[in-house]
């Protein structure tokens, strides 16, 4: 595999390193010794499978508030997707900021998202399939998102948002969240 650090200290584009040959090829997707090697969370407590069926779909954007933080490594297995993370690290110089990374069914990248970061992700193509691996289980009462559309946040979605689930729809602007958003989110 293939590991290059993103601007947001932590978060890392995964490519594969692919072994070619007349059947196609190989590759590992995850290896929990390259991902201690580069000082990230190997542990998946849940595998998410996610179908999406109109190119416009927006899921996001979504975090877990400590003790119950996530890593992802998300990946689109079938299509493609524009995935955002956000830092929400209060104590990061680059919190706030973002980047935005293709992942689709040609370029097989992942995207290794640290802990203490808003997740999101705009479907690029119908019937767009996208996996990934958790490093925590499910916590409603530790679940939240922002608004995907936030001025804040200034995130750029390249096609008009054709279906967002109800709860993704009213997330709360950052502005109104913000003291709640840096107080959960330290872990000093």
């Amino acid at each position: 595999m293939i590991f290059t650090e993103t601007k947001l200290k932590g978060a890392f584009i995964i490519d594969l390193e692919r072994r070619e040959d007349s059947r196609g090829f190989f590759a590992r997707g995850f290896c929990r010794k390259e991902f201690e090697n580069h000082g990230l969370k190997p542990d998946i407590a849940q595998a998410n499978i996610a179908s999406n069926l109109k190119k416009g779909t927006l899921r996001g954007m979504h975090f877990q508030f400590p003790p119950a933080a996530e890593t992802k490594l998300v990946r689109a297995t079938r299509g493609a997707i524009l995935d955002i993370i956000v830092d929400l690290r209060p104590e990061s110089p680059t919190f706030l900021q973002h980047i935005a990374v293709e992942l689709n069914d040609d370029n097989q990248r992942a995207l290794y998202v640290p802990e203490r970061f808003a997740h999101g992700y705009q479907v690029l193509r119908d019937n767009t399939d996208t996996s990934y691996q958790v490093g925590e289980f499910y916590s409603p009462e530790n679940e939240s998102g922002l608004m995907y559309n936030d001025p804040r946040l200034g995130l750029s979605w390249p096609l008009e948002v054709s279906v967002i689930s109800e709860k993704d729809r009213k997330f709360a602007a950052f502005d109104d969240v913000e003291a709640t958003v840096k107080k959960r989110m330290n872990v000093a």
